[in-house]
Parts: structure tokens; C-alpha cells; sequence
């Protein structure tokens, strides 16, 4: 980064909840309508950033991301931005499977997955038809530096997914593979960026496993 480069600031969210995250399913790229549990969850949001000014929104084109995403924006009349590059994980054939799959049929992948190197971790598939962690990664991280460099010195809010938050964290090594890292709907981190690094200025609301409390932590 040159000493004038002026650094993007990105506030990543993570939608607000759905039906299928009630019942524990594994959504993916399929989609779910929000619960009034989702709204209010929404509407909190909203206070805690209603001071902040945002110069462009930004979501998953899924429904339940752009929703978030659209009832943060109107009160501003903003428009959101959709993209593909957004989208949760593509679980392939395991989208609609309860979340406890991981445990049960698949628990012989998952023993095996605890045992893999960082590199082989990012490589690694439940199921063929499903993305890696370096897929996601890839596109991801190529979306948020070409916003950077578009917006360079602006505020954006970005909506997008549970496992692009948790992935992105580990990649900047905020956490590691062995933390069990729960990502809340709704919870958020906040980023700068000059296009190419990023730099983590807090964390809001994540948890390190499903018991402890919420993380809000500003660096």
C-alpha cells in the first residue's frame, strides 16, 4: 500500500435467519424465506449502523441475503447490488441435509478432515459436487479487492454467507482450522482494504462455538 492510497472500508454481514437455518439444514446455493425472528434480527442491525454512511450495498444475489441486504438499504433509498460472487458455498448434493450429517454418515470424512494439513484442508470436498474452501476463497476475495480498488476510500456493506465469513477469517488468520468458529445471522466484521491486503479493524457478534458468547471485538 503507497502511504496516499486511500483504504476501503467493508462491513461484512452475514443475512439475517432463515426457515432452513431453524430447522438446521444445510442451505447452499438453495434458498429459504426469512423467519420474523430473521426481521427483528434485521431491524437490530439497523440501529447498531445507523450512523455509519454507506457509499453502496452490496449482496448475494440468494434471497435470503438480498432481503437483508434491501431492508438495510431502503431507509437510505439505495439500491442493492447482486452478485453471483457472494453466494454461499455450493453444498452439491448435501444441500437440504440436516447439519448433523457431518456427525452421522459423514463422520468418517469429518475424523479424516481434523487429520489434514492447512493446504489440504482448503482443498478438501464432503462430496464431489460441492466447493472447496479455496473455491470460495477465490471468489470472494477477488470480488472484495475489485470493490476496493472501485470504491477506494468508501464505506460498503456487503451481505453475503455463514461459511464466506468463517473461511475469510481463517484465510486472514484471524482464527485457525481447529477453532470452531459459529458465524450468527446478522453477525458482522469490518475490514479495510487497499485492494489487494485487508486488514481486520473488528468483529461483531461471531462466536468461537456454539455456547460461548458473542465476540465483539474492534482492533
Amino acid at each position: 500500500m503507497t502511504k496516499n492510497q486511500k483504504l476501503t472500508t467493508l462491513y461484512i454481514v452475514r443475512h439475517a435467519q432463515t426457515q432452513a437455518n431453524v430447522r438446521e439444514l444445510l442451505q447452499g446455493q438453495s434458498d429459504s424465506p426469512l423467519t420474523k425472528e430473521g426481521r427483528i434480527q434485521i431491524k437490530n442491525l439497523k440501529k447498531e449502523l445507523r450512523n455509519i454512511h454507506f457509499d453502496a450495498f452490496f449482496s448475494s444475489d440468494l434471497l435470503r441475503a438480498r432481503r437483508t441486504a434491501e431492508i438495510i438499504a431502503l431507509e437510505r433509498k439505495m439500491a442493492v447490488i447482486t452478485t453471483k460472487a457472494l453466494r454461499e458455498r455450493n453444498f452439491g448434493r448435501l444441500e437440504g441435509k440436516k447439519y448433523e450429517i457431518f456427525s452421522t454418515e459423514l463422520k468418517h470424512l469429518s475424523e479424516k478432515y481434523q487429520r489434514l494439513s492447512r493446504k489440504e484442508k482448503l482443498k478438501f470436498r464432503f462430496v464431489n459436487d460441492m466447493e472447496s474452501d479455496e473455491e470460495i476463497l477465490m471468489r470472494f476475495i477477488t470480488f472484495l479487492r475489485e470493490i476496493s480498488v472501485a470504491y477506494a476510500g468508501k464505506t460498503l456493506l456487503i451481505v453475503t454467507h455463514g461459511s464466506m465469513i468463517r473461511t475469510l477469517l481463517i484465510h486472514l488468520g484471524f482464527w485457525s482450522y481447529d477453532d470452531f468458529i459459529v458465524i450468527p445471522n446478522t453477525a458482522y466484521v469490518k475490514l479495510a482494504s487497499d485492494g489487494v491486503d485487508f486488514f481486520i479493524k473488528g468483529v461483531e457478534g461471531v462466536k468461537k462455538t456454539p455456547n460461548e458468547p458473542k465476540i465483539r471485538r474492534r482492533i
